[in-house]
């Protein structure tokens, strides 16, 4: 149960530098612009040090002014989106909000439910309005201390959200090294509720063996660890579901993908932005089979996210006619997408601010239903699934028995 938040202070944090004249209109890209006007969250627990001399005045002050150094960095981050197509960088910084709870950190992330950790965060997720970063720096009484930052799904995919991260807690450390610089839809609110499932090493190692029946000479490797529980989630998702099933809808399967090392030459990971695309897939519910023979196509269509994909991508005109049939397919109900987004092997656990390193990542409930986050957990051996259905869909999903018998107890309960 996470306790009460009482608002300290509100201010806003602004680079340390002025933005060159030159560097005062940053054009958002293609894929920018057509990515959804939400915040990607994301909230970091560090646990109290007794050993420390220093005050929560303190924390909060090296906060704010290594943020503030880094905002020099990343310029755009400091300024306001216009009208969907570029941002102005006029300096005006980022929201930094301070609060307290009157709890312990150890008890409120013992299991808490993903909806409670909004309460961390300095917005809704969905108003957005022209802002790219907002943070909100939670201190307990007991000493420990949770950093929420929002950033901005039009300026930043996953990978630039985590960059931007490690950037700004090694200013905060700080410690040698090269820091690399910025270069130069409409929303349907539904009723979602948000579960987290928990696959611990063995349990997520028994679904890549469960999986393996798919090599074949074309994919001769065992599927990945994200790849098998893409699969196993989306087959007890239809499972639960199969009664509300619409014969004459296309069920597809989305991966979100990082166009960076499918670029020629390949994109360095710190070059921001949404460079990301989706794959799509279409499985097969007529085979007859328990997995729906999901696999294949989800690895085809990951596959053909290739670089004559990335030249063709190019063709903006073409791909937001294809975005709007698509679009308009969803609306009315002839395609049911139900989309992945892996968070796994990123350096979530290295954001130490001078405060250590994480004992715990959480992101919350997300806008969107049909959407599964996974994340490592905080040992690295296993899978958070973070997973968003509506609410009737979750209340079937989440008593799957299938699923049950593979999910663990949370590692920090």
């Amino acid at each position: 149960m996470v306790p009460e938040v009482e608002m300290l202070s509100k201010e806003t944090v602004k680079p340390s530098s002025p933005t060159p004249d030159h560097l005062r209109r940053y054009e958002l890209s293609f894929l920018d612009q057509i990515s959804p006007p939400v915040f990607m969250p994301m909230t970091f627990f560090y646990p109290p040090d007794p050993d420390s001399r220093f005050s929560h005045k303190d924390i909060s002050n090296k906060l704010k002014q290594s943020l503030s150094e880094n905002l020099v960095r990343f310029y755009p981050l400091a300024g306001r989106v216009k009208d969907d197509f570029y941002v102005h960088c006029n300096e005006e910084g980022v929201p930094y909000i301070e609060a307290r709870l009157k709890g312990q950190l150890s008890e409120t992330i013992r299991d808490p439910a993903p909806k409670e950790l909004h309460k961390f965060h300095p917005y809704q997720l969905d108003d957005v309005k022209d802002l790219t970063v907002a943070v909100q720096v939670n201190f307990f009484d007991c000493g420990g201390v949770g950093v929420s930052v929002l950033i901005s799904h039009k300026v930043a995919d996953p990978l630039s959200y985590v960059h931007f991260l490690n950037s700004w807690a090694a200013t905060a450390r700080p410690q040698p090294g090269r820091i690399h610089s910025w270069p130069p839809v409409r929303l349907v609110k539904e009723n979602i509720m948000t579960r987290r499932f928990v696959f611990n090493a063995s349990a997520v190692a028994a679904l890549r063996a469960k999986y393996s029946d798919s090599i074949t000479e074309e994919y001769p490797r065992r599927p990945t660890r994200v790849e098998a529980l893409s699969a196993f989630l989306w087959t007890r998702y239809m499972v639960a579901v199969k009664e509300d099933v619409n014969p004459n809808s296309m069920y597809t399967v989305l991966h979100s993908v990082n166009l960076r090392p499918r670029v020629d030459p390949p994109l360095p990971d710190y070059i921001l932005g949404n460079i990301s695309r989706i794959a799509i897939a279409v499985p097969c519910r007529d085979s007859g089979k328990e997995s729906y023979d999901v696999l294949s196509p989800m690895r085809d269509s990951i596959r053909k996210v290739n670089g004559d994909y990335v030249t063709k991508l190019q063709e903006g005109n073409r791909q937001l006619d294809f975005l709007k049939d698509r679009s308009e397919g969803v609306s009315r109900g002839e395609v049911v997408s139900f989309s992945f987004t892996s968070l796994c092997r990123f350096p979530l656990y290295e954001a130490d601010f001078g405060l250590g390193k994480p004992i715990w990542a959480g992101s919350g409930s997300l806008t969107f239903k049909n959407v599964v986050v996974f994340v490592d957990t905080s040992s690295g051996d296993g899978i958070e699934a973070w997973v968003n259905l509506k609410d009737a869909d979750m209340a079937k999903f989440e008593k799957d028995e299938e699923l049950l018998s593979l999910v663990s107890p949370p590692p920090n309960a």
